[in-house]
C-alpha cells in the first residue's frame, strides 16, 4: 500500500509590512510592491509564480509504502523550493532581478514504528540589491538577507499525515497549506527589522541554526472576506506592544479590528481563553451586545491592527463570526 501526502508554505509580503523601515520609501513610490494575499485554496502554484504572487514556495511531498502487515518497506521524498525574481518599476520600465535560490536541505528521513518523518528547508535571497550593515568585515553587504521555511511532514501507515513549520525566517509572512491545498496555518509575527539587520548565513539552516516560528491557525473564510472590506475602507492603524490591551472586558465601544500582524490573547473574567493570529476580525461582539466588550484582548507579541467603525461592515457577517466563536469547537 502506497500513501502519499504533502505540505506547502508560501512566503509573501503583506501590505504595510515595512512600515517605519528605511526601505519602505521604495514601496510608497511604487518602485517595489507589496503582495496581495495568496488564495485560500492552493490550486496552481506555477500560475501564482508567473503572476509574481509569492516570494518563496517550499513544497514538501513524500510517500511511504507498507506491506499487508503494516510494516514500512519503502519511502521517498519529493517536491522542492521555488523562488521568484524581484521586479522593480523605474518610471515606465520594469526591471526584474534574478533571485539566488539555495539548495534544498533534506536530512535523512526519520523512521519510526508505523511512521516516517520528512524535513525540508527551502529558500534563498531575493534578487534586488539591498545594502545593509552586518556585524563582521566588510560590515556592509549588498545582497538581501536569506528568507526560508523549514517544513516537516510525518506520514503514518494508517493513512494519517501531520505537518509542522519547524522554522522560518522572521520575514516575510509564511502561509501553510495541507495536502488538499487548504490554507491551515500561518506565522503569527513578522519582524522586518530583525530580518534585515541580523540574518546572516550562519543564522540559517544552511549555516548552523534555524529560527523558530510562531505558528497560529488560519482565520475563517468569512473573516478573510470581511478583511477585504476593512482594507478597502482605508482604515486607521494601531500598534500595541507586548502585554498592552486593545480593549477591556466591560468597556463600551463599536469599533471592529483586523489583526494585521502579531498575536492577541482573548481573556474572559481574567482567564486566558484562546489566541488569535493575523487575519482575525475581533471586536464584533460589542456590536451585538449593546456596545459592551465581552472580553479583554491583550497583545502576546507586538501587534499591528486596522481599526474600522462597526457600522461600515455587514452586520449579518459579523454576527456569523460571533456565532462561530460561541460554538464549543471554536
Amino acid at each position: 500500500m502506497r500513501i502519499e501526502s504533502s505540505v506547502t508554505s508560501l512566503s509573501w509580503i503583506p501590505l504595510g509590512a515595512m512600515e517605519g523601515a528605511g526601505t519602505e520609501l521604495a514601496f510608497r513610490l511604487g518602485i517595489a510592491h507589496y503582495d496581495p494575499p495568496p488564495p485560500e485554496v492552493l490550486e496552481d502554484l506555477e500560475a501564482l509564480r508567473a503572476a509574481d504572487r509569492f516570494r518563496i514556495a517550499n513544497v514538501l511531498r513524500a510517500w511511504i509504502e507498507a506491506d499487508d502487515d503494516g510494516r514500512i518497506v519503502d519511502y521517498g521524498h519529493a517536491g522542492g523550493g521555488q523562488i521568484g525574481g524581484t521586479t522593480l518599476r523605474l518610471g515606465a520600465r520594469d526591471l526584474t532581478f534574478a533571485a539566488m535560490p539555495f539548495p534544498d536541505l533534506r536530512p535523512k528521513p526519520e523512521l519510526g514504528d508505523g511512521w516516517v518523518r520528512f524535513v525540508q528547508s527551502a529558500g534563498g535571497r531575493t534578487g534586488a540589491p539591498a545594502p545593509r550593515r552586518i556585524r563582521r568585515p566588510p560590515f556592509i553587504q549588498w545582497v538581501a538577507p536569506a528568507a526560508w521555511s523549514t517544513l516537516a511532514l510525518t506520514i503514518h501507515t494508517d493513512g494519517k499525515a501531520t505537518y509542522e513549520l519547524v522554522g522560518a525566517s522572521p520575514f516575510p509572512r509564511h502561509w501553510i497549506y495541507d495536502h488538499d491545498g487548504k490554507l491551515v496555518a500561518k506565522t503569527g509575527r513578522i519582524d522586518f527589522d530583525r530580518w534585515y539587520r541580523e540574518i546572516e548565513m550562519q543564522r540559517t539552516p544552511w549555516g548552523d541554526e534555524d529560527s523558530p516560528a510562531l505558528v497560529v491557525a488560519a482565520e475563517t473564510a468569512l473573516e478573510r472576506r470581511l478583511s477585504v472590506a476593512i482594507i478597502d475602507g482605508k482604515p486607521g492603524f494601531r500598534r500595541l506592544e507586548t502585554d498592552e490591551t486593545l480593549v477591556e472586558q466591560g468597556d463600551t465601544g463599536t469599533d471592529v479590528y483586523l489583526l494585521f500582524d502579531g498575536v492577541l490573547m482573548v481573556e474572559i473574567d481574567g482567564k486566558p481563553v484562546t489566541e488569535l493570529g493575523p487575519g482575525a476580525v475581533v471586536g464584533e461582539m460589542a456590536l451585538l451586545e449593546e456596545g459592551r466588550r465581552t472580553a479583554t484582548l491583550r497583545a502576546v507579541t507586538p501587534c499591528r491592527i486596522a481599526v474600522v467603525a462597526g457600522d461600515q461592515l455587514d452586520r449579518d457577517a459579523l454576527a456569523e463570526v460571533a456565532r462561530g466563536r460561541r460554538e464549543p469547537d471554536a
